[in-house]
């Protein structure tokens, strides 16, 4: 299936789409589905830095972005360890998954929450920082937990 279908769907269910996903099994797979999510994050950050720029005009709207995606790329890393850390975790708690697993799952939860972060960097742009974005931006970031963990337990069964 394409992205945007796999994507609505993992918000109806999440564990039929992670294991569709793993199916794949191929490292080059995963980490497809990582800088999928990461351009997807850097998108939703483009709209509060075209308001950054307008309001400071002395740092451009290319060199917010750039830093931004820069920024975005430098996270990689970060990912990794953290997919790693959670499957560690996850097999003390008893998890029978893989380290594939854990990536897939935290990669793909990454790409599946991006409507909503996508919504968030939205109401960002346009509304700046307060009270409404900083509520929808939390509400972003606990689907994008809440599909995390859906997705790692299903990985983790085994």
């Amino acid at each position: 299936m394409s992205v945007t279908s796999d994507s609505v769907e993992s918000w109806r269910h999440p564990a039929v789409v992670v294991r569709r996903l793993l199916a794949q099994r191929s490292e080059p797979f995963a980490f497809s589905l990582l800088v999928t999510g990461l351009v997807l994050l850097f998108v939703s950050l483009a709209p509060s830095q075209a308001r950054g720029a307008y309001y400071q005009p002395d740092q451009p709207l290319m060199q917010r972005l750039l830093a931004a995606a820069l920024a975005m790329a430098a996270t990689v890393p970060f990912w990794y360890l953290l997919a790693a850390l959670a499957h560690l975790v996850a097999r003390l708690l008893g998890g029978k998954g893989s380290f594939y697993g854990g990536r897939v799952a935290l990669f793909w939860a990454l790409v599946a929450a991006s409507p909503a972060l996508l919504v968030s960097g939205l109401v960002r742009g346009l509304r700046g920082t307060g009270g409404a974005s900083d509520g929808i931006g939390m509400l972003a970031a606990l689907a994008f937990v809440a599909l995390w963990l859906v997705m790692l337990n299903e990985v983790e069964r085994g």
